[in-house]
């Protein structure tokens, strides 16, 4: 019998102004394309990969990094929000490392992430 995967999920707030510390992180010739607040964090969209900050603890100084390179998604799917009661949107991607759900609250753009995947891949 197969066993099933666990679905990494994030939940993207609204966009925000690119963190200048990621810049700590890039490889020569990756440039921070975009960014989005999480709770309590950041996701931020290079023209590489998508990184995502996630702090842990009460405190939240300590701070696990997700790094997923866009040659690892095998495909994706984005929904836009249905309307009164359903405003979220979400995507979702397939990759080697496994199912992962992108929740989109309200007032972000789900064509303009969209596009941001099928420029990183395609």
């Amino acid at each position: 019998m197969a066993a099933t995967q666990s679905v990494l999920e994030w939940t993207l707030v609204s966009e925000c102004p690119i963190p200048q510390d990621v810049n700590d992180i890039l490889v020569s010739g990756e440039v921070a394309v975009a960014a989005y607040k999480t709770f309590r964090d950041s996701a931020i969209f290079t023209n590489k990969r998508l990184i995502v900050r996630d702090a842990q603890g009460f405190t939240g100084k300590k701070i696990e990094i997700y790094s997923l390179p866009y040659s690892s998604i095998n495909m994706w799917s984005t929904e836009n929000a249905g309307g009164f009661l359903d405003t979220n949107s979400e995507v979702e991607l397939w990759t080697r490392a496994g199912h992962i759900k992108v929740k989109l609250q309200k007032g972000v753009d789900i064509r303009k992430f969209d596009k941001l995947i099928a420029n990183a891949i395609l």
